[in-house]
C-alpha cells in the first residue's frame, strides 16, 4: 500500500511540475529582454522600431524587420493579442523560424498574416513550405500563400484582436478571434517565434506559449 502511495505521489509531483513549467510568458510587460531583433539592411537601431509603452509592445512598422524569441519552440500553443494604433496596416506573426539572417527582414519560416482584412492567411517565407501549398503553373511567387478559410472577423482600429496558433508535430492550426481560419503541415517542427514590423504602428500584448 505504501509502495503504491509512493508512486502516486511521484506521479502527481511530475504532473504538477510539468503543468507549472509548460507556459512561457514571452513578454513581461516591462522590456524586450526575451527577444532578438532584425532590421532591414540595419537601417535603424532596433530600439527605434521595437519598444514597450504603457505595458504593451509597440512596433513602428518601418523599417521592415522582426523581433524573435531567444529560444526555439516545438509542440506548443501560442496566444497573443494585437491592435492597430491609428489606422489599419500590416504586420504578421512568424513561427517555425528555421533560419535568421542579419539585415534580412524575411526569415525562413511561416507567417500568420495580420494584414488588415487578411488575418489568418499563411505565408511561406524564405523558401519555407507547407504540404498543403499547391504551386501555380506560372511558378512559385515571391510570397507563396495559403488563404484563410473564412471571411475577415477582425475588429476595427482600437480593438484588440486575438490570435491562437497551435503547432503539434508540424501540424499547424490558426484561430483568429476564436474562429478557425487556417491549417497546414510543416516538415520543420521547431523554430523561433517572431513579430513583424511592416507598414505601420501595431501593438501586441498578452503573449504566451504553452508547451503541448
Amino acid at each position: 500500500m505504501k509502495r503504491n502511495l509512493f508512486f502516486v505521489v511521484i506521479a502527481l509531483l511530475l504532473f504538477v511540475t510539468k503543468s507549472y513549467s509548460q507556459t512561457d510568458e514571452l513578454f513581461n510587460g516591462k522590456d524586450l529582454s526575451n527577444w532578438n531583433f532584425v532590421i532591414d539592411g540595419d537601417k535603424a537601431p532596433h530600439e527605434d522600431v521595437f519598444s514597450v509603452q504603457d505595458g504593451v509592445i509597440l512596433i513602428q512598422g518601418n523599417p521592415f524587420g522582426y523581433m524573435y524569441t531567444k529560444k526555439k519552440y516545438k509542440d506548443y500553443s501560442l496566444e497573443l493579442e494585437w491592435s492597430w494604433v491609428d489606422k489599419v496596416s500590416n504586420s504578421g506573426i512568424f513561427f517555425l523560424i528555421a533560419e535568421v539572417k542579419p539585415g534580412i527582414p524575411f526569415p525562413n519560416g511561416i507567417e500568420c498574416q495580420l494584414k488588415a482584412g487578411n488575418a489568418g492567411d499563411l505565408v511561406l517565407l524564405g523558401g519555407s513550405d507547407l504540404d498543403e501549398y499547391v504551386e501555380p503553373a506560372s511558378g512559385r511567387p515571391a510570397f507563396p500563400m495559403i488563404q484563410k478559410r473564412e471571411a475577415s472577423n477582425e475588429k476595427p482600429v482600437g480593438g484588440w484582436n486575438k490570435a491562437k496558433i497551435e503547432v503539434k508535430d508540424g501540424k499547424i492550426t490558426v484561430y483568429i478571434n476564436g474562429a478557425l481560419q487556417n491549417q497546414g503541415t510543416s516538415k520543420v517542427k521547431e523554430g523561433y517565434i517572431g513579430l513583424q514590423s511592416e507598414g505601420g504602428p501595431v501593438q501586441f500584448r498578452n503573449l504566451k506559449v504553452t508547451v503541448l
